[in-house]
């Protein structure tokens, strides 16, 4: 009826306007009876207001005089059950967020009403009431600026003492809707972001601070979950389990790029607050266990779970104040062995840092400084690590090997390469002090030492030059180990041998080189192996695939390296050898040697001449003459239901489930790398012409007489497309992806001497298509020289 009526008047009139207010005012009590008119007004009153902000201030005016801000408040307060706020907070949000005259936004900050609408008691009973209150604050924070946002808070004298547009919203941080916590995080970046001094003494004491240690608590809990995920996907690792380990790494990372963002807002208050919590409440507690520098006290997450946690806040928070708390605990061991060597105006700077870790590991303090009287804490001195790194008078080093060394040198190839990466991240930080980055020794060669140390204090003395032998032995064991290590595993090892010798410029000493030998004379017998393989026809397409993304691996800055690569490594499952016969396994491991060939030469080039190869060494093929040209026309054109000359075609039966005994010909061709198998029937009304009925490729034959039918002869078919299952197979043993059973073809021959005859053709024709592959990769694998000593120290350094 109403809206019938308001058709005949202008809808965005002054006039209409009014209407609509003086009936809002008549409503004294909201039900369900009068529910739906009520809508219609807020409605009306929500579309007007926003039309004469900015085209007819006479209705903005209006506006103000009947304080239609109050009218909301009063319809929240006669509602009875009506379920009325969620569309008053619906339209009231698109009121406010339509707004762009600085004099609308300002009176409607004012008088109180929207901090009273705030302030509601309403009932959030599981309903969608939530989302449109937070929807509402969200809009709200968006239009606040330094001007306004006083307009919001109780003040006494400078102290706020309450805010409830920042109070309410915190009470929905941890709601279990994504949305909803996306909402309450934007909220508060928008509050930080005006720059009240007030107000960020406000958020960053008690009771508002307590904000920012529930979020750490609730980072922290998250962190477990994926532990467990992790432990549990262990050796059952299915595409199902990665994705849902790929969504708690994200939370975990929308978690971080929020006490990023925070951060970035640049108020030292602020940024205070947030890093002593992350430290004291997130980092100490994982890494302070991890490196046995203290008890465990409830972290219990497993090491792989924790080098991915801590390396993953370096790269996204990062920060002077977190990456130099970190390399400083990394580094405790090392610092306490060369504490009694340090001398000159590096004496100082460099007990500051030991100093601040052995408060964490003997007394329990929190980290922040202070507390320390002439390089002593609390005038007491610093007693030895019982863990420390000792060098012995040349440089060489002991055996025993604690904190991030136990894990560089352990069995596990995924913490090996995890603990790897946490250095490398460390020492590649732009936020690391020059001594920590000194000491970590990636830096060591490419640029002089800044501080007066000399080099017999500290160059022998630093990781990754006393320990580079033996690095670079654990790396090689990855490759050269029997069985053979996952290919993915492979690539990153790979690339993190290739990153410490350019970064330090290190040959490899002979032991090391004999290691790589052998692990590359292992990797061509496998990939020589294969060619004999049902795959073979597959093998130069996946080599020019592969070798360009195996080339960019090596090549990735390790500041674009994804951290996943660490919790996929400790998951990671093998195929399994019961179903090594199968098609799809077969191609897997096909593509898995291929790969691991292709990381072997690179490496070997790079390690006798400097440089990574741009495209692998093959020959080129002769074009066909001759009968060659026909084969070479035939497969080009060959495809079911085309004709193709009967000339070379092996008469025989086959019987199909739904189609019967059927004469046939079968023509095995072969040209150059391509090879095919067609049966065909002859043409109704062509004698010398057939019409293809089924293609195979040559490679996946295997052709065998029956033993208690000389004249059956048996082909084997692959049922799996590499194509068509592209998308489904990364490297990963994906229990989840259908694996198609072996198909079979029998063929029928008049008697024995035309099937053996049948089954050499086939053997002819395979044998000449794989011969032709052999010749194109013949330059790859002639390569049988061993990387020498003399090639190594010859290396080119790429800068």
């Amino acid at each position: 009826m109403w809206r019938s009526l308001w058709r005949s008047i202008d809808r965005f009139s002054l006039q209409h306007f009014k209407h609509v207010i003086n009936e809002l005012r008549k409503i004294r009590v909201v039900d369900k009876h009068n529910r739906e008119l009520v809508i219609d007004l807020l409605q009306s009153v929500a579309e007007i207001v926003t039309y004469g902000d900015r085209q007819d201030p006479l209705i903005f005016e209006c506006f103000m005089e009947y304080q239609l801000l109050a009218e909301f408040v009063r319809v929240l307060k006669i509602s009875r059950n009506s379920r009325i706020e969620a569309p008053l907070l619906q339209y009231l949000s698109i009121m406010i967020q339509n707004m762009d005259s600085e004099h609308a936004i300002y009176y409607c900050l004012s008088n109180g009403y929207i901090n009273s609408i705030i302030s509601h008691e309403y009932k959030f009973d599981g309903g969608d009431l939530a989302p449109y209150y937070i929807s509402f604050l969200r809009a709200v924070s968006s239009k606040i600026n330094r001007d306004t946002l006083c307009l919001l808070v109780k003040v006494d004298g400078d102290v706020v003492v309450s805010f409830p547009l920042y109070s309410e919203a915190l009470k929905f941080a941890q709601h279990g809707e994504k949305m909803i916590q996306t909402a309450v995080r934007a909220l508060t970046l928008n509050i930080y972001n005006v720059s009240d001094d007030m107000v960020y003494q406000f958020v960053s004491t008690p009771p508002a601070s307590n904000y920012f240690s529930d979020l750490v608590h609730s980072l922290k809990e998250q962190c477990v979950h994926l532990d467990s995920l992790v432990l549990a996907t262990v050796g059952t690792c299915t595409d199902q389990k990665r994705k849902e380990l790929l969504l708690e790494t994200d939370k975990i990372v929308d978690d971080l790029y929020y006490f990023k963002d925070i951060l970035c807002v640049g108020e030292s208050r602020l940024s205070d607050v947030v890093t002593q919590n992350l430290l004291n409440l997130f980092v100490f507690p994982i890494l302070l266990p991890l490196l046995q520098l203290r008890r465990n006290e409830g972290s219990n997450l497993s090491a792989i779970t924790s080098l991915y946690i801590v390396s993953l806040l370096l790269e996204v928070v990062g920060g002077k104040t977190i990456t130099n708390a970190v390399a400083e605990i990394v580094l405790y061991p090392f610092m306490s062995s060369l504490r009694d060597t340090i001398e000159g105006s590096t004496e100082k700077l460099f007990s500051n840092h030991l100093n601040n870790v052995h408060k964490l590991v003997y007394s329990g303090s929190e980290y922040g400084g202070g507390g320390i009287i002439n390089g002593n804490l609390c005038g007491k001195p610093v007693p030895s690590y019982s863990h420390s790194i000792n060098f012995s008078v040349d440089g060489s080093v002991c055996q025993e090997r604690g904190g991030i060394l136990a894990f560089v040198f352990s069995e596990n190839h995924s913490l090996l390469l995890a603990s790897l990466f946490l250095l490398f991240t460390l020492a590649g930080s732009k936020d690391i002090e020059h001594l920590l980055a000194s000491m970590i020794g990636l830096h060591a060669m490419q640029c002089r030492m800044d501080h007066d140390i000399s080099a017999s204090q500290v160059v022998d003395k630093i990781i990754f030059v006393a320990f580079m032998p033996q690095i670079l032995n654990s790396l090689l064991k990855v490759l050269a180990s029997e069985p053979p290590t996952p290919v993915q595993i492979q690539w990153h090892t790979g690339w993190f041998l290739q990153k410490l010798l350019v970064l330090q410029g290190k040959k490899l000493d002979d032991h090391n080189l004999q290691l790589f030998n052998t692990s590359y004379k292992q990797s061509r017998e496998r990939f020589q192996k294969e060619l004999d393989g049902c795959w073979f026809d597959c093998m130069l397409d996946t080599l020019r695939n592969e070798w360009t993304s195996c080339k960019a691996a090596l090549e990735k800055p390790s500041q674009s390296k994804d951290l996943l690569f660490m919790l996929e490594h400790a998951v990671f499952q093998e195929i399994a050898a019961g179903n090594a016969t199968s098609a799809y396994f077969s191609w897997q491991r096909m593509v898995d040697i291929v790969k691991a060939f292709i990381l072997h030469v690179q490496l070997k080039a790079f390690i006798c001449k400097g440089e990574l190869l741009e495209n692998p060494l093959l020959a080129s093929l002769s074009s066909p003459t001759g009968s060659g040209i026909t084969h070479a026309l035939d497969l080009s054109t060959a495809s079911f239901g085309s004709e193709i000359s009967l000339g070379a075609g092996i008469s025989c039966r086959i019987a199909f489930s739904n189609a019967g005994i059927r004469d046939i010909y079968l023509i095995p061709l072969a040209c150059e790398t391509s090879g095919k198998l067609l049966l065909a029937e002859k043409h109704p009304f062509r004698s010398q012409r057939g019409v293809i009925i089924a293609i195979a490729p040559l490679a996946e034959l295997s052709p065998k007489i029956d033993e208690d039918h000389p004249t059956w002869l048996h082909l084997r078919t692959r049922e799996f497309d590499p194509k068509l299952n592209a998308s489904k197979t990364r490297g990963y043993n994906l229990k989840g992806l259908n694996h198609a059973a072996e198909g079979r073809w029998t063929l029928g021959f008049p008697n024995t001497k035309a099937c053996e005859a049948a089954r050499l053709a086939i053997l002819e024709q395979i044998n000449k298509q794989k011969s032709c592959v052999r010749s194109t990769l013949a330059p790859l694998l002639q390569d049988n020289s061993d990387c020498s000593d003399e090639g190594s120290s010859n290396m080119r350094i790429c800068r």
